[in-house]
């Protein structure tokens, strides 16, 4: 499956659609009555009264949110194809985000975060970019203002503005310009949403959005190492493309290089993000689906033994379909 994957055959995105909807078969057998979907945070609700939580039946809902992960897999495909982070264009981005994006049954439903991941890709394109602008003040200002949108639609996107520093440094020399224009950028639409609070004289209200900012982070979690074995192949895939990014670290051109330690940064953040929010979720870690996935898709588009990596992807596959099964 990984060769046929890694060309780029149009009768493949007809395979990943019909691919998509396999990975979800434990979902459709065992549908609970009712699935909730919240789209904006509280404080935003004042934007967009849309009762989406009661609009979808279980089965739409399952549905839409496959249709929805199909349309982000080929945009982020064609993300890493157009900036050549894997040696040879093909749909192994596409293949490896949305088995990603089938590991536990809140990835595969309607929610917060599964809009966001169509502004953590547009972000992650913009991203890649800058070192490839003369001038990048236009750039930083316009992921400040994404990243604003995305934390109207689920808080901890806020933490994504760190990447805005983490990137400069990386791609650029510093220019006090670039460093001030991305936080500009989330403040400007704040300020509409500060504005709003202060005409409905709701101020406090708006002091309290920023509250889980000061949350400290968990020193103890409660696991149940069950529900997470699912990840051991992930892991495994993990390590093994660490290895041959190290292999291949100083053989690949200065971009990608700086390329993959900006998206090992991004699935950093997105883990930690979790404490910022309250009631959180195991939906959360959808948003490291696409960062992640590159690492995956690294792995299968250099690995050379082919028995050994198409074992690996059906193992990785059938152990999905297991644990959502039992």
């Amino acid at each position: 499956m990984i060769n046929q994957f890694r060309n780029l055959n149009p009768i493949n995105l007809l395979i990943l659609f019909a691919y998509t909807f396999i990975m979800r078969m434990a979902l459709f057998a065992d549908l609970p009555a009712t699935l909730q979907f919240e789209f904006l945070e509280p404080y935003a609700k004042f934007l967009i009264q849309m009762p989406l939580q009661d609009t979808f039946s279980p089965e739409g809902n399952v549905f839409i949110a496959g249709v929805i992960v199909y349309i982000q897999a080929i945009l982020f495909n064609r993300v890493v194809n157009n900036h050549g982070l894997l040696n040879k264009s093909g749909f192994l981005p596409a293949l490896l985000f949305i088995t990603s994006a089938s590991l536990f049954m809140p990835f595969m439903i309607l929610s917060p975060t599964l809009i966001c991941n169509f502004l953590l890709i547009w972000i992650m394109d913009k991203f890649l970019k800058i070192g490839k602008s003369q001038n990048a003040v236009m750039v930083m200002f316009d992921i400040g203002m994404i990243i604003a949108i995305g934390t109207l639609i689920y808080f901890p996107f806020i933490v994504m503005l760190t990447m805005l520093w983490f990137s400069l440094l990386l791609y650029r020399s510093f220019n006090w310009r670039e460093w001030i224009s991305g936080l500009v950028g989330f403040l400007i639409i704040f300020f509409f949403v500060a504005v709003y609070y202060y005409w409905n004289d709701h101020l406090l209200v708006f002091y309290k959005i920023w509250v889980p900012l000061a949350n400290k982070f968990p020193s103890t979690f409660k696991i149940n190492y069950n529900d997470y074995l699912v990840l051991i192949p992930v892991l495994l895939i993990m390590v093994l493309a660490a290895l041959q990014l190290r292999e291949n670290f100083f053989r690949s051109f200065i971009s990608t290089r700086k390329a993959f330690q900006m998206l090992f940064i991004m699935f950093i953040i997105c883990i930690i993000g979790f404490y910022t929010k309250p009631d959180f979720r195991l939906y959360h870690f959808l948003l490291c689906v696409p960062p992640g996935s590159v690492m995956l898709a690294y792995y299968f588009s250099n690995a050379k033994k082919r028995w050994f990596y198409e074992s690996l992807f059906l193992a990785f596959v059938f152990a999905i379909q297991y644990f959502l099964f039992v």
